[in-house]
C-alpha cells in the first residue's frame, strides 16, 4: 500500500501543494553512496533537477558537488553552502557575466561547450588574472535511446564539440594561456534505463582518452554526466534506481589513468521519486468518450506530461473503491494541460485528492506562472513529526 494512501495530515492543506519524502531522499543518496563505493569518485548533484532549497540542504548533508547549468544556481550552490571547490559550471549559453560569476567564486571547474566560448573564458579569466580551470564536452554521438527532447549526445544535439573537433582544437587548447585543461566531460542524455547506452559511452569515452594521451594530455579528471532513469510506472515497488548497476558500468569498463578522478552528475534519480504533486479534484465532467476528471493542479505545476507527454504514476489517496476510466486534466487554458489519457482510477468525486507520484525531478523547477498562477508551496514530510 502506498505511504500516501489516508495520509490524514494532508486533509486540511490547501492544494496543490508539492510534497516531499525527505526519509526517502535520505535513503536514496545513502543508497547511491553506496553503490559506488570508495575509490577516485565524486556525485555532483545536478540543480536542474531541483533546487529547493530543502532539498539541497538534505543533499548537502551527505558531501555531494554542485552540478549547476546556470549562474543563479552556482549563486544557489554558493548561498547553501557548497564548496566552490566542489561546482561544476556546465551548459551551452554561458554569458559572460555568469563566466565572470564563476570566476569570481574560484569554482572547481567550467564544462566548456564550444572552442568560441573556450576562447571567451581564456580571454575573460586574463582580465580577471586567474588561471581557469576547464573540462571540453565532448558530443559521443551516442543515442540515449529516450526521449528526443532530453537526448543531448548525439551529433544532431547543441551540446559538446564533435571528436573530429577536438583534433582539431588541440593547437589551440595548447596556446591558451589563461585556462588550464583538466577533463573531458560528456552526458548523452536524461531518463535513460538501457544500462548499455552507458557501455557505449564508456567506449567512446576510452577513444577520447586515447586520442588525448597521443597528444600528451594526461587528464586529471573524466566526468561523464549523469542520464540514470527511474520507474515512473511503479514508484511505490522500484522507489530507488539501479545505482550499483549504474556504476559498476563506468568502473568496470572505464580504463582509469593512475591518480584520476570520475565526475558523475545525477538528478533525477537523486530526488525524483521523493516528490509527489498533491491536488484535488474540482469536477468530474462527462464527455462521449470517457469523463473529464478536472484537477485544481495543472501544467503550470507539472509540464513534464504537457511537454514531453510524460507518465506519472496518479493515485487516489481518498478512495480505493471501484474502477472508472478518466482523462486527468488541468485546469490550464490549453488542452495539452492533461496529466494522463483514458486512465483506470477507482471511482473518484469532486473533492478527492490526487497524488501525481514521481514528481520531485523537473516538476517544480519547471513551474511557471502562466494563467497569473500562483507558485505552489511544498511541503516535507518531517513538517509532520
Amino acid at each position: 500500500m502506498s505511504i500516501y494512501t489516508n495520509s490524514d495530515h494532508f486533509r486540511s492543506i490547501e492544494t496543490p501543494f508539492y510534497y516531499y519524502d525527505t526519509d526517502l531522499l535520505q535513503k536514496t543518496i545513502k543508497t547511491a553512496q553506496k553503490g559506488l563505493g570508495n575509490g577516485p569518485y565524486q556525485i555532483h548533484y545536478a540543480f536542474k533537477a531541483n533546487s529547493n532549497r530543502r532539498i539541497l540542504k538534505e543533499v548537502l548533508k551527505f558531501g555531494l558537488g554542485a552540478d549547476c547549468v546556470s549562474g543563479n544556481e552556482v549563486n544557489r550552490a554558493v548561498e547553501m553552502g557548497f564548496d566552490p571547490r566542489n561546482i561544476l559550471f556546465a551548459g551551452v549559453g554561458k554569458t559572460d557575466k555568469e563566466i565572470k560569476l564563476g570566476l569570481e567564486h574560484d569554482i572547481f571547474a567550467f564544462n566548456v561547450e564550444s572552442l568560441q566560448e573556450l576562447k571567451v573564458l581564456d580571454q575573460l579569466s586574463g582580465v580577471s588574472g586567474k588561471k581557469t580551470r576547464y573540462a571540453l564536452r565532448i558530443n559521443p554521438n551516442v543515442d540515449a535511446n529516450t526521449h528526443e527532447y532530453i537526448t543531448t549526445g548525439k551529433r544532431d544535439n547543441k551540446f559538446g564539440i564533435t571528436l573530429e573537433e577536438l583534433n582539431l582544437a588541440i593547437p589551440l587548447i595548447k596556446s591558451l594561456e589563461h585556462t588550464e585543461f583538466i577533463g573531458i566531460h560528456f552526458h548523452i542524455g536524461s531518463q535513460i534505463m538501457d544500462l548499455s547506452r552507458f557501455k557505449e559511452l564508456v567506449d567512446r569515452c576510452n577513444e577520447v582518452q586515447r586520442l588525448l594521451l597521443d597528444h600528451s594530455f594526461e587528464l586529471p579528471h573524466i566526468n561523464v554526466g549523469g542520464g540514470l532513469g527511474i520507474d515512473y510506472d511503479q514508484p511505490e515497488a522500484n522507489s530507488i534506481a539501479d545505482f550499483k548497476g549504474y556504476f559498476d558500468c563506468f568502473k568496470k569498463n572505464l580504463a582509469l589513468l593512475p591518480n584520476q578522478t570520475l565526475h558523475f552528475e545525477l538528478g533525477r534519480s537523486l530526488v525524483a521519486q521523493c516528490g509527489s504533486l498533491i491536488a484535488r479534484v474540482l469536477y468530474i465532467k462527462p464527455a462521449e468518450r470517457t469523463s473529464f476528471m478536472v484537477l485544481d493542479a495543472g501544467m503550470t505545476e507539472l509540464i513534464r506530461p504537457a511537454l514531453y507527454r510524460s507518465f506519472h504514476f496518479i493515485e487516489n489517496l481518498s478512495s480505493q473503491e471501484g474502477s472508472v476510466v478518466y482523462d486527468v486534466v488541468g485546469p490550464i487554458c490549453e488542452t495539452s494541460d492533461a496529466f494522463a489519457r483514458d486512465l483506470s482510477l477507482p471511482e473518484t468525486k469532486r473533492g478527492d485528492m490526487l497524488a501525481i507520484r514521481s514528481a520531485g525531478a523537473y516538476g517544480e523547477v519547471m513551474a511557471s506562472q502562466y494563467n497569473l498562477r500562483e507558485v505552489v508551496p511544498s511541503i516535507f514530510s518531517d513538517d509532520f513529526k
